[in-house]
């Protein structure tokens, strides 16, 4: 039996498009204690839009699930760090993901539950394993937008208050 699809991914442009795509957007004002300069960053217009996601989640949060993303971080900084995500760890611990290199230049910093930090360097057509209990974020190095896709288990959810 063939089903049409209704979730599209516009590997060249880095978007998904679709009736199924939950779309969110974190702002400056969203970002608070994330960068070190706080005088850098009180000085900033807080509405800027820092990074978008584009999610399809057809799996809901079932064991066994897989869901599909995609960030866009722009380009930018605060004092002399620049744009990143808010970084997470899972809320279930062990699940891992993957991420890859769709668009832009950046770093992919990865934190283990010892406090060890790595970075690997992103790029289009680099790919990215996160094991589980690894904290991750996307650094925004370049001067165009860093696009990245994702994919993760539909249980995993997101810890940002521990990293």
């Amino acid at each position: 039996m063939k089903k049409n699809a209704k979730v599209f991914f516009d590997a060249l442009k880095g978007k998904l498009h679709g009736d199924e795509i939950i779309k969110a957007e974190k702002k400056m004002k969203e970002l608070e204690g994330v960068f070190a300069d706080e005088a850098a960053y009180r000085a900033l217009d807080m509405e800027e839009v820092v990074y978008e996601v584009e999610m399809h989640l057809p799996a809901g949060t079932v064991e066994g699930g897989l869901n599909f993303g995609i960030s866009t971080i722009h380009p930018g900084k605060v004092g002399e760090e620049y744009y990143m995500t808010k970084g997470h760890f899972h809320e279930i611990r062990n699940r891992a993901e993957y991420y890859w290199g769709i668009a832009g230049s950046g770093l992919l910093l990865l934190v283990d539950e010892a406090g060890t930090s790595t970075t690997e360097e992103v790029t289009p057509g680099t790919l990215h394993y996160i094991p589980g209990n690894v904290a991750h974020r996307l650094i925004n190095t370049g001067e165009d937008k860093l696009v990245v896709g994702a994919c993760w288990p539909s249980d995993a959810g997101h810890d940002y208050a521990a990293f």
